[in-house]
């Protein structure tokens, strides 16, 4: 029999269910989002009016949504921080008219549309992005570049309008269903690896040992931990608290060569966490970079200006040395690439 003749008509099969399941999801994606942006919009309502009854009593307001995320958190886990609770709040002040709500747009969406103070671009963004079915970043990045100022400008509306499809892809749904807003507003774990390669999975492992096992005040906080700033997400490898220190230090670990923008991006944490999640009277942050190359490792502290004399003076009696640190990386990798290729050699 001619496998030509018999997969035509299978592959257009497939074509079709394919077609069904992809729009499934889109459909059962949608209908979080609606759910997500009504209850959000309903959030931030309740708070508008809660905080109108209590406007007598001073600091009412940032009380209230300190508490009201604290709870929610507690009930509902991730995604009701302080920051979150506000966007809701701002939500509803930004967007009114709970009827005028855009099924089509999503939560992330929302939360870009409120930076948009001009509420005539607001609503040109608005139609726009339903009308072009932009994904979120297709929209901010229309956003960041003055696409309002540029289309009312241009001779050529249509350039400008196409623009984005070369800059920016669309989404597609293997990527929405991913949306860790989704994930949270479901009560969802997110789905993903801690990194790339079997290799610096294992060197995450070992290093979280090795510092835990110095038993100099280290305790473990989180693996892999998201922050979201502008709606982008970071991840840090690994984070400690140092008790005697009283201090958080963040590790991210490089296979590869260190680049500055690995450094930056170290530097970045350490600000957030001095600015949104360190307690005002705990020591600076720490940061650290493990850099683990094919023949040579590297081990570099990074830490803000102001606190490099704390760190001479005090950090030192308690952190392993980027001697040491460089020590154990270079000897857990040759460890683990020869578990790995034997691993290998057996299954071939």
């Amino acid at each position: 029999m001619n496998k030509n003749i018999i997969s035509k008509p299978i592959d257009t099969a497939y074509r079709n269910i394919r077609q069904i399941l992809e729009d499934a999801r889109k459909t059962a994606y949608s209908a979080v989002n609606v759910a997500m942006v009504q209850a959000y919009w309903n959030i931030g309502r309740l708070i508008v009016e809660e905080e109108q009854r209590g406007k007598a009593k001073a600091g009412y307001g940032e009380y209230l949504i300190k508490d009201l995320s604290r709870r929610m958190t507690k009930d509902f886990g991730k995604g009701f921080d302080c920051s979150n609770v506000k966007n809701m709040r701002q939500f509803y002040l930004t967007f009114p008219i709970g009827d005028a709500l855009r099924s089509q747009l999503s939560w992330t969406h929302y939360r870009l549309l409120m930076r948009v103070d001009n509420e005539s671009a607001r609503d040109f963004y608005i139609d726009e992005c339903i009308a072009e079915n932009w994904s979120t970043r297709q929209l901010e990045r229309q956003i960041n570049s003055f696409y309002y100022e540029r289309i009312l400008a241009s001779k050529n509306k249509r350039r400008v309008r196409t623009e984005i499809q070369k800059i920016e892809p669309s989404a597609t749904p293997h990527n929405v269903i991913k949306d860790p807003y989704v994930l949270e507003f479901l009560g969802l774990k997110e789905n993903r690896d801690y990194l790339e390669k079997e290799l610096e999975q294992g060197l995450i492992d070992k290093l979280q040992d090795f510092l835990l096992e110095l038993g100099k005040g280290f305790s473990f906080v989180a693996r892999q931990k998201r922050i979201t700033i502008d709606e982008d997400h970071f991840y840090i490898d690994l984070i400690f608290y140092n008790y005697i220190l009283k201090c958080f230090v963040l590790i991210d670990l490089k296979v590869g060569k260190l680049t500055h923008q690995d450094i930056g991006q170290m530097d970045f944490y350490v600000r957030y966490f001095e600015k949104e999640i360190k307690p005002a009277e705990d020591d600076p942050t720490i940061g650290l970079i493990l850099c683990a190359e094919k023949n040579e490792a590297m081990a570099r502290y990074t830490l803000l200006e102001n606190s490099k004399n704390i760190f001479a003076s005090k950090y030192k009696l308690y952190l392993p040395t980027e001697k040491e640190l460089k020590e154990e990386l270079q000897r857990e990798r040759l460890a683990l690439e020869m578990e790995i290729k034997k691993h290998q050699k057996g299954k071939t």
